[in-house]
């Protein structure tokens, strides 16, 4: 009966490379549905040969499961087999993950850790405790127990110290500083990871590092979301950079691989004619024999896994080689995500970076180049036109909504980038799109709802519409558990209310900003400092309290200026300080800085700053009795006003116009089946990707009164100008 076996597995195999999964399940389930028995140990491998086909290449996660659970059953009467019993533990751990079971994966898992302890001290013992470890801590921080998945990565760091394996101690150490990014208790246990990151990185080889491309990937994406966190924007420029040449590194050798691939496939075709002189099937096989070596010497661990376990791919897509980033060698063989989220993550950081400073020929490549990646992935997922989360397949929510909110964080710095370019109806759109997309998967997209309040709120704003934006920012701040973001919105309402005007309005934006003013020294870096001294010193200006206003505003300027390097933001800084240096009767101080802030302006291509500073500028030249340079002033101040009025009018006589900006909240449908806590606080999402924007007025405000903002909080993103 063993050659029985043999001839089916070996049937199976055939079918699998010919791309007819079905019929190779067939072939290994007649082994199991047979009338005659074969020996439990066969029927083991079988099942777990099945399941890792229907793993791989299919949604049958629960016909996978139920192989599994007979295998565990079998391997019950066997008293050896460890590494069988460890292989079905593994899978079928895997397979509770994707149905979102978490209560009988952590028991699989904890009795897996058992048999590890009681196995011995050998190192495949040991890799196997390292591959229950990361998979007990993934399954511990689904059910946000961060503590428990710490001590669980610390076992498995401890036990890759044991066999001396830095690269799995590298692996253990950054995702111990993912789960603190996602608590984040305590800034100095954060930056202790962060060091420690550092440390063991450093310690590797530096030939090893450059084959442990997960690894360097998962790393600089934590460093970065760290240095967002903490405000610290200008050390997160060199991670950025490193990665930007990483992933154009490896898209080379892919193109590469891809080449020595279809190469090899041409000599295989040649060598399989019957007429070749043996000379030239001579020169073909040595050829052959080259391009295999190059290929095989081009492949990372995953040329190594042959015959070992290998894992449920995330969302059931089949993979081409080289699409996998994984992070540790088998039988974890792990990632935390595809490569074609994680290249899409680092367009969105290269945006994060170059956004704020005005790079947006090239953020704007960057978001189409992102989007495009994430629409493919998306079609692969079955999430078409017409498709809502009721209509996924409960394995694939997870994936769908790492791609759903990359693109929605796009989404969003699309917005924010046409608003500050003053291009509405091109924000109009963006945003319409982010809300349909919130309309059509709202519990997988539930933490973007008060990011769409918000973003409302900054288009209403951006086209005068003061009394509406500040409903979206006061709706959007009681969507969000996070106090960072409610301090924020709050800011930014109390900013649409002082461009109201009146001394109700001026009212309501000290009682937002007071409570926000007297807690900001608690906040996690400086973005919530900057943005209430910016409000509280243009407070103090309509009330006249001129000298106070300006020394707030100084204060807030340095800290923009030092920490954040916004540049919308220290433009508005430069002309509202710039107003009160006129108004103290210092003009030359005011020439200077006005001028700085008019160049940062055109920079950023930022209509209505400009115009701001050209109305104060043109009071500076009135009191001079520079009268060339005041008509001219208002000369190109005009062009501006006429070009700034031909955008409003568009953007009022958008058919989104209302939609957006009507004091209505987006009202959904929530399907509870879905398991929320998988779909939104999955650890690919927990990433802080906040930028600081400006907190910006309206040009429309008379001169006189100074005249004009990505979990790990845990969801939210970029901010514009309110």
């Amino acid at each position: 009966m063993e050659a029985v076996a043999e001839g089916l597995w070996g049937l199976a195999d055939y079918q699998e490379q010919r791309g007819e999964i079905g019929k190779a399940v067939k072939c290994l389930e007649a082994i199991c549905q047979s009338d005659v028995s074969f020996f439990p140990i066969v029927e083991v491998k079988t099942r777990l040969r099945i399941a890792t086909l229907l793993l791989k290449h299919s949604h049958n996660v629960n016909h996978a499961k139920s192989h599994l659970e007979r295998a565990q059953l079998l391997l019950k009467s066997i008293p050896s087999c460890f590494d069988l019993k460890c292989r079905a533990y593994s899978l079928l751990s895997q397979c509770y993950h994707l149905v979102g079971a978490i209560p009988p994966q952590k028991q699989v898992l904890h009795k897996a850790l058992e048999l590890s302890v009681s196995a011995g001290h050998e190192i495949t013992v040991k890799l196997w405790s390292c591959n229950f470890n990361s998979q007990l801590a993934n399954a511990l921080i689904i059910e946000g127990d961060y503590r428990s998945s710490i001590s669980a990565l610390e076992a498995g760091f401890a036990c890759a110290t044991e066999i001396c394996y830095p690269e799995l101690q590298m692996f253990f150490a950054t995702c111990m500083l993912h789960v603190h990014l996602m608590q984040w208790d305590d800034e100095n246990t954060v930056q202790l990871a962060v060091t420690k990151c550092d440390e063991v990185w450093e310690s590797l080889d530096p030939q090893k590092r450059q084959q442990c491309l997960g690894l360097l990937f998962y790393n600089e994406l934590l460093h970065i979301f760290y240095r967002l966190r903490i405000c610290d924007y200008k050390n997160a420029t060199p991670h950025v950079e490193r990665l930007d040449a990483a992933m154009k590194a490896d898209l080379q050798q892919m193109q590469h691989v891809q080449q020595l691939a279809r190469e090899l496939d041409a000599v295989n075709q040649s060598l399989s004619r019957s007429d070749l002189h043996h000379r030239e099937r001579s020169a073909l096989s040595e050829k052959q024999a080259r391009l295999q070596h190059q290929l095989s010497s081009l492949s990372t661990w995953s040329s190594t896994a042959k015959g070992s376990l290998e894992p449920a791919y995330f969302g059931n897509m089949k993979r081409t080689y080289g699409d996998k980033l994984e992070l540790a060698p088998p039988p974890i063989d792990g990632e935390w995500l595809p490569k074609s989220a994680v290249y899409a993550l680092v367009d969105l950081m290269m945006v994060a970076s170059g956004r704020p400073k005005g790079n947006f020929k090239e953020c704007a490549k960057r978001i189409q180049s992102g989007m495009l990646t994430i629409q493919e992935e998306l079609v692969k997922l079955g999430i078409t036109d017409g498709v809502r989360e009721v209509n996924l397949q409960h394995s694939a929510i997870w994936m769908a909504g790492v791609y759903l909110m990359l693109l929605m964080q796009f989404l969003e710095n699309k917005v924010a980038m046409e608003l500050t370019r003053s291009e509405f109806v091109e924000a109009q759109e963006a945003l319409v799109q982010m809300k349909n997309w919130f309309m059509r998967f709202p519990t997988i997209l539930q933490t973007c709802e008060s990011i769409i309040e918000m973003l409302r709120g900054q288009y209403a704003h951006s086209v005068g519409c003061y009394n509406e934006a500040a409903f979206h920012y006061i709706e959007a701040a009681k969507l969000t558990e996070s106090k960072s973001m409610q301090a924020i919105y709050q800011i930014y309402a109390a900013v649409s209310y002082i461009c109201i005007g009146d001394s109700e309005s001026s009212t309501q934006a000290l009682d937002l900003i007071g409570p926000v003013y007297r807690m900001m020294d608690s906040f996690v870096g400086v973005r919530e400092k900057t943005t209430a001294l910016f409000a509280y010193g243009l407070l103090l200006m309509k009330q006249q309290d001129l000298q106070e206003a300006r020394n707030r505003l100084a204060k807030g300027l340095q800290l923009t200026h030092t920490h954040l390097g916004n540049l919308q933001l220290v433009s508005q800084y430069l002309t509202i300080l710039g107003s009160l240096a006129l108004a103290l009767h210092d003009p030359g101080q005011a020439r200077e800085i006005l001028r700085s802030s008019l160049t940062l302006a055109k920079k950023l291509s930022d209509i209505p700053a400009q115009i701001w500073v050209l109305s104060v500028m043109t009071a500076l030249y009135k009191e001079l009795g520079e009268r060339g340079h005041e008509l001219e002033n208002l000369e190109f101040q005009k062009r501006r006003e006429d070009d700034l009025q031909k955008r409003l009018v568009d953007a009022h006589s958008s058919i989104h116009h209302i939609e957006l900006i009507d004091k209505v909240k987006v009202e959904v449908q929530q399907f509870h089946e879905f398991d929320i806590n998988r779909a939104t606080m999955g650890p690919s999402m927990s990433a802080n990707l906040d930028i600081p924007e400006s907190v910006g007025l309206s040009a429309q405000l008379p001169a006189p009164s100074s005249s004009r903002l990505v979990d790990l909080d845990m969801g939210r993103r970029g901010k514009r100008k309110v």
